[in-house]
């Protein structure tokens, strides 16, 4: 560990302080548009909006990157950033702020894929899981400090925006200063969803949903605070512990997943999901939130990577490079829409909806994963790699790295056939019929 600290340590510390400038903004917008006079269907926009440009950075920064190098988009981007926390309590028009949010989302993706590749850069193969672990929880170090920022600051002030403004641009100086070499960045062979899907169907449903739900989570909770009438401490308090829950279940759930079946843990883990919303939309106190909050939170950021991990299980090494571009698509899409579909339910049944859309989207997950548990026989523990830490803000660059060191694992253990299928998919309208006597799940589809 102190070897990879050692190597990585500008970086990480560079990282912490942009999230804390990510982490503050969901919240500090939420609550600033309510006092503003934003309705709810107003500030879904602007929550959506980020979601958007970061899946819209996803798929262009890495072509500038290609163009004019890291070290000018990085700079280029921070600058941006910066700005825009700056600009946000000037221009108090929801219009406004989501076309800043759209551009937001735009400068932090390509950050991520700038930071992530020389994350990627500066570890080897014994310690690329490590490197990992230790991004991940320096991100969900400054998310968790923003939101202590926001009990120490006036959110109706200039302040709130001007102090992340300020660590945003620091943060950029200890990675451009000692991060060397400058990494190459090249560009992997594509891979359709649908052919992505039939490989594997829950891997793909999976962090389609989960985007959803951590956008709602991120987005939309202070918005539901405001509408509740929690005060900024509690709204700041709420928030932390979603991201603490992550912190703590991340890796337990994470090493679990390595010793049984994956797919049992992801099935337990969704499940537990569901009735942390579901105890949020029957609290009647602060406390049980907070608690619905911890839940909530401890399963959907172990569970993106769960999916990813899965997905991987599925699919041959040299074809996990392609797969991450699409996993990063499919969550961006639902992600983008999360914040809408819930301002809408909030808007329909009051604040309460905001608990009640994410024990849906728990519940159709966990309806669809058992589902797909009798399509398709479990692959054994020790035939798959280690589980690697990622979060659903990382970009494709992360996801990348984490299906390498899944890879490497998987050849330590097995020989060399990692992710490889045991058999090709059989479409379910041919599917043939098991042989006498041979039970059933030896027959059951591989789509």
């Amino acid at each position: 560990m102190i070897e990879t600290l050692s190597r990585t340590w500008a970086l990480l510390l560079g990282v912490m302080f942009l999230m804390v400038g990510n982490g503050i903004q969901g919240t500090l917008l939420g609550v600033r548009g309510s006092m503003e006079g934003f309705s709810t269907f107003q500030l879904s926009l602007v929550m959506s909006a980020y979601f958007a440009g970061f899946l819209g950075g996803s798929r262009f920064a890495p072509d500038l990157i290609r163009r004019v190098g890291h070290v000018r988009v990085f700079a280029a981007l921070g600058s941006f950033i910066s700005a825009i926390l700056i600009l946000y309590p000037t221009v108090t028009n929801p219009w406004a702020w989501i076309g800043l949010r759209v551009l937001m989302g735009f400068c932090f993706s390509g950050v991520y894929v700038t930071a992530e590749s020389w994350l990627n850069n500066a570890t080897s193969n014994a310690n690329r899981g490590l490197a990992l672990s230790l991004y991940m929880v320096a991100q969900m170090i400054g998310i968790i400090s923003a939101q202590g920022l926001m009990t120490a600051t006036d959110p109706s002030g200039f302040i709130p925006f001007v102090i992340p403004s300020v660590l945003v641009s620091i943060a950029f100086a200890p990675i451009l200063l000692s991060i060397t070499p400058t990494p190459a960045f090249e560009r992997t062979r594509a891979m359709g969803v649908m052919e992505l899907f039939r490989i594997s169907p829950l891997s793909c449903v999976g962090v389609f949903l989960l985007g959803g739900v951590f956008s709602t989570v991120f987005g939309m909770a202070s918005v539901y605070g405001g509408q509740t009438g929690l005060s900024v401490n509690q709204i700041s308090t709420f928030v932390a512990a979603v991201y603490v829950g992550g912190l703590i279940a991340q890796f337990p759930l994470g090493l679990l997943s390595d010793r049984i079946d994956r797919r049992r843990v992801i099935l337990y883990a969704l499940a537990v999901g569901m009735c942390g919303g579901l105890l949020g939309a029957a609290s009647g106190s602060y406390t049980l939130l907070v608690i619905s909050a911890l839940i909530v939170g401890g399963t959907a950021n172990p569970l993106y990577g769960l999916f990813i991990a899965y997905g991987n299980d599925h699919l041959d090494a040299d074809r996990m490079a392609a797969a991450s571009g699409r996993f990063i698509f499919l969550n961006g899409i639902g992600a983008t829409s999360g914040p809408l579909l819930t301002g809408w339910l909030m808007g329909v049944v009051g604040p309460v909806g905001f608990w009640f859309f994410i024990a849906a989207l728990y519940a159709l997950l966990l309806v669809y994963g058992i589902y797909r548990s009798f399509r398709r026989p479990a692959r054994r523990p020790a035939d798959t790699g280690n589980y690697a830490p990622v979060l659903p803000v990382s970009t494709a660059v992360a996801v990348s790295a984490a299906q390498e060191y899944y890879v490497e694992t998987s050849d330590e253990e097995t020989g060399g056939n990692a992710g490889a299928t045991e058999e090709a998919p059989v479409d379910e309208e041919t599917e043939p019929l098991p042989a006498p006597g041979a039970p059933a799940h030896e027959t059951a589809a591989q789509s």
